[in-house]
């Protein structure tokens, strides 16, 4: 079976986690602030921090919100949060966690992002942040965020802060800068399958050098360690209570070696592979490829396709030693979230059509070969 999905670990990855478990300091220390580091670098941007999710990142980000900063108002509970129903659940748990009200945007057919202008319809004064989710790596069209966020600041004289949930989006640009780095909060995962993987983790980056301060200390109780190898020596006064977001040195380990290799050996592997998908399923009856923008490039961390009788399809795909499947369901459609539903009429046409399938740095070029005759030979 040619999986959907596939743990990538460096080789060097073993070496570095034994020697952090042999060292006796297992917790958030040394190699912590290393791979963040490391993390600064790669994304050319100042504020990055490591958390032990990207779900904790969300959560934090959030929470960092409820007390306002600069154009952003502080958040109450019962405030707006516009998001898509088309994600983890892990984007929008947090929202309820911090007691803010879902208000669900309707997706884009052409590529299961959100659609903005359902957004921007979407707009009231209770509205106090927008999630954007960057569905398998592609990008939304930020400059158009940034646009409608303009307007709702003409219309209610404030900025809705934007939090981009780019779980699916290591290694993904728009306009050739990395996402989380045109001025929103943006929140990226290290969970097991992820392009990028410690294990589990996640990192979060912040716009401003006041939201990084604050979040680095509430990511640990509230409480200091900075500078001193994630010790607490001399203990440190508590001005605003945290979490236990931090990361480890176990997972910061991992990360650290899988980092030196992500590009080459799985991100550049992943857009060859859809490139050639791409390439190859253009104009075949009962598939609908996902539109991509000229400004962006995804990292191709899954493959969606849009296809009519999608379980017929999936049984053909697995018949033929090929996993295939949804990845997510819809989040509208829960019961915890019973009251926040609201008419979305292009998911509804969408949603019984989305299937993904492989197109990661395991796909050979012979596996994709077989994936695309396959599909070829109809369902």
């Amino acid at each position: 079976m040619i999986p959907l999905f596939k743990v990538f670990m460096s080789p060097g990855a073993s070496q570095k986690a034994a020697a952090v478990l042999q060292s006796g300091y297992i917790g958030q220390g040394p190699v912590v602030e290393q791979f963040e580091q490391a993390l600064r670098e790669r994304f050319e941007h100042d504020y990055v921090l490591t958390t032990n999710s990207c779900t904790s990142a969300l959560h934090l980000a959030l929470h960092l919100l409820k007390q306002g900063s600069g154009q952003w108002p502080g958040l109450v509970t019962g405030d707006e949060v516009l998001t898509s129903p088309v994600t983890c659940v892990a984007t929008n748990w947090p929202i309820l966690a911090n007691g803010l009200r879902i208000k669900w945007v309707d997706v884009s057919e052409s590529d299961l992002n959100l659609d903005l202008q359902d957004l921007d319809r979407k707009l009231t004064p209770s509205t106090k942040v927008i999630i954007l989710v960057h569905w398998g790596g592609n990008p939304i069209d930020l400059d158009r965020v940034r646009a409608i966020q303009d307007r709702a600041e003409d219309q209610f004289g404030f900025r809705p802060a934007v939090v981009e949930d780019c779980a699916h989006a290591f290694g993904s640009t728009y306009k050739s800068r990395a996402l989380g780095t045109h001025g929103n909060i943006a929140c990226y995962s290290f969970q097991a399958i992820k392009s990028l993987t410690c294990g589990d983790g996640g990192a979060l980056l912040l716009p401003t050098q006041e939201l990084f301060e604050r979040a680095r200390l509430l990511r640990w109780y509230g409480v200091n360690r900075a500078g001193q190898g994630g010790k607490l020596d001399p203990p440190q006064g508590v001005t605003e209570w945290g979490f236990k977001f931090h990361m480890n040195d176990i997972n910061a380990a991992i990360g650290l070696e899988n980092l030196k290799v992500v590009d080459a050996q799985v991100i550049r592997k992943h857009q060859e592979n859809a490139d050639y998908l791409r390439h190859n399923l253009a104009n075949i009856p009962g598939v609908t490829l996902l539109s991509d923008q000229a400004a962006t490039r995804s990292a191709h961390w899954i493959f969606t396709l849009r296809v009519k009788e999608r379980p017929a399809f999936i049984q053909k795909l697995s018949d033929a030693g090929i996993e295939a499947h949804s990845v997510h369901h819809r989040n509208d459609k829960y019961e915890c979230v019973d009251d926040y539903r609201v008419p979305l009429p292009a998911l509804d046409r969408t949603d019984p059509t989305r299937v993904c399938i492989p197109c990661g740095w395991w796909v050979s070029e012979k596996d994709r070969a077989h994936i695309v005759s396959t599909i070829k030979a109809g369902w």
